[in-house]
């Protein structure tokens, strides 16, 4: 079990290069480390250091290391208080000395001989409620882990059959490795090579970890990032994980459906790079994937039919006793928005939206509520479960028009809208089985425009977008209209605020979110002037179709990627370039239309454009000849 603490962790090899003096400022290891104390002590206090012996009855070798260590830290500019090595002689401190210390190093040697010290002074125990820094170096990070893979490494102990390989550990991390990779990699034991004879028959099952002196892990808040040139040892095999200056992430997504939409692969794709364990389960054969999302995935589990939560509950299950228990369960996507919240609350996975507060972003009417808390204001609205009198007497207070549309529901299917009484009635009376799940709300007119936007852990936006639909999705649908709308190369500074103040009002963090606003088109009583904007509907997920895409294109970037930052790293890591409008045309089937597709299917090589080039309706081209031109999308 490990025991998730507001400590921060390093797990290197050597907090040195091989043969120099201080830590290494590669892949900004002191940088970290400098960082992480001064938040443990503040401005005004030096860190007090205790070492953790790795050969506790060796006075000698202890001496060497405590005098080591200090200079070592010394040399790489750290200040700090006292510094003392807990071995036998002190054994009997060892509670008062881990309460004492700000900064913890567990230092290197044979790993049995620490592990064997660590459990007679209950070190695990102790360390428990740790709030400080914890650096391993070498044996030390191997004795960090639940369970320690302890490969052996003196003369004898290869062929020993009561040598044992698996030992149990602080529990402060699962990650196991090898340290020293440039030293050790072609080494050899009892004549057995330590990675082809060893290592690699004992990773069935496993995952072991090794990097050059250098590199380290870092673990703060239950996440694990490994940074430089690093090796994965799993399956009898090994492979490069990471580079140097690169990072590596030890997180486990479980992504719902990833195979819909068809784009949803990208997310995939994005948090594998970052390191990520990604673990899908969808409802169709593995083979029948597109090779894109296959190539994304970590593991698959197939289910029957992804709406049986006995079923997901089960593969989710699986997954976790597989890979160990899960950072993220996410689908993006807002029919799976119950189930993921659900599958959550029970795994306890606290990255995201829980059981709870699952109403607040699905139920309009309680939607209302956490507008009002933000001071946001909205179409005045009743639910029908009140009944046609009361609903009468609500419009009466309105007037007409008024829309009714799903309690819970997304986009505009099941949406009506009614210009009078007669209207009005004949619904209700159509609807007797079922309009108490419907709200009706007053129509409000004006330009229907969405904040878009992606948020880390902080509530903080990382990336925001806004794009615009000149006609209001709702008509489109019941008028069987052509779709264009497009993105701006800037959010209006307006809706910028009033975006911040509605995701902090419904206190979402950790999510790609999509909000629908109106801007007013004439000045309204109760609800602001025109040019204002009045929310309409929260969606906590990506909007829809290929609107991510046009989003990449109108800032050249990635949104999938910054999504997967997100996930790994609590920050965007893809920049942004050039800015532009990205503008949306759609055709409709079965229609006549005076010109064909085919002068922009050959545009630019055949044709000179016949139309302003403001929008398009684009085939999809091979992507050496997209360029910005994809889909039915051009960027202006």
């Amino acid at each position: 079990m490990i025991n998730f603490v507001p400590m921060t962790l390093f797990l290197t090899g050597s907090p040195t290069r091989f043969g120099e003096p201080s830590f290494t400022e590669d892949n900004g290891f002191l940088a970290d480390v400098k960082a992480s104390l001064a938040a443990v002590t503040g401005p005004d206090r030096l860190p007090r250091v205790l070492l953790v012996s790795a050969a506790p009855d060796d006075k000698g070798f202890t001496d060497s290391v405590l005098k080591g260590m200090s200079e070592c830290i010394h040399a790489s500019g750290i200040e700090t208080g006292q510094i003392v090595m807990l071995e036998r002689s002190n054994a009997a401190q060892a509670p008062k000395l881990v309460k004492w210390a700000h900064w913890i190093i567990l230092c290197g040697g044979h790993v049995p001989t620490q592990n064997k010290f660590i459990h007679e002074i209950g070190l695990k125990a102790l360390m428990q409620d740790f709030q400080g820094v914890v650096m391993g170096c070498s044996a030390g990070s191997m004795n960090c882990a639940d369970d320690v893979y302890s490969h052996p490494e003196m003369p004898g102990e290869a062929i020993d059959p009561n040598y044992k390989r698996w030992l149990k550990g602080l529990g402060l991390t699962h990650i196991q490795l090898i340290p020293h990779f440039e030293q050790v990699r072609y080494a050899t034991v009892d004549g057995l090579r330590l990675f082809e004879d060893i290592a690699f028959p004992d990773s069935w099952g496993h995952r072991f970890y090794t990097f050059r002196d250098g590199g380290y892990v870092k673990v703060k808040d239950g996440r694990a990032e490994l940074r430089g040139e690093a090796f994965e040892i799993s399956r009898g095999a090994m492979r490069r994980i990471s580079e140097e200056n690169k990072s590596y992430t030890f997180m486990n997504l479980i992504f719902i459906s990833p195979h819909f939409p068809s784009t949803y692969w990208h997310f995939c794709a994005g948090a594998k790079a970052n390191g990520v364990n990604v673990l899908g389960i969808a409802d169709t054969d593995y083979w029948n994937l597109p090779m894109e999302l296959r190539s994304s995935l970590t593991d698959y589990y197939q289910v029957h039919n992804l709406e049986n939560y006995d079923e997901i509950y089960r593969a989710v299950s699986w997954f976790a006793h597989k890979w160990g228990k899960p950072d993220w369960i996410e689908s993006n996507n807002e029919y799976w928005l119950e189930q993921d919240a659900r599958l959550r609350t029970d795994f306890n996975v606290t990255s995201g939206i829980q059981n709870d507060h699952i109403a607040a972003i699905r139920n309009k009417s309680e939607m209302k509520k956490y507008y009002a808390l933000g001071g946001i204001p909205t179409a005045r609205q009743i639910k029908c479960a009140e009944g046609l009198a009361k609903v009468q007497a609500f419009v009466h207070k309105t007037g007409y028009p008024v829309i009714a549309k799903p309690d819970s529901g997304m986009g505009a299917s099941g949406t009506f809208k009614f210009q009078n009484d007669v209207e009005l009635k004949e619904w209700f009376q159509a609807h007797a089985h079922d309009y108490q799940y419907f709200v009706l709300e007053e129509f409000i007119t004006g330009l229907l425009v969405s904040y878009d936007a992606i948020y880390n852990a902080q509530g903080e936006p990382i990336f925001e977008n806004n794009t615009v639909f000149p006609t209001p999705i709702m008509e489109i649908v019941h008028s069987n209209l052509e779709t264009c709308y497009w993105t701006n190369k800037t959010v209006p500074a307006k809706l910028a605020a009033i975006g911040r103040r509605t995701v902090k009002a419904f206190g979402i963090k950790s999510r790609f979110v999509h909000l629908e606003f109106f801007q007013l088109d004439h000045d309204r009583a109760g609800l602001g002037k025109k040019g204002d904007y009045v929310g309409l509907e929260v969606n906590m997920r990506p909007p829809g179709g290929y609107t991510p895409d046009m989003m990449n294109f109108a800032h050249s970037t990635d949104v999938f990627q910054i999504w997967a930052d997100m996930i790994a790293f609590n920050e965007a890591r893809k920049p942004q370039g050039e800015q532009y409008f990205c503008a949306y045309a759609g055709r409709r089937d079965g229609r006549a239309y005076k010109h064909t597709t085919a002068p922009i299917s050959a545009w630019p090589s055949a044709y000179p454009p016949p139309w302003p080039m403001t929008c398009a309706i684009l085939p999809i081209w091979p992507a050496s000849r997209r360029r910005r031109i994809f889909n039915n999308s051009l960027i202006m």
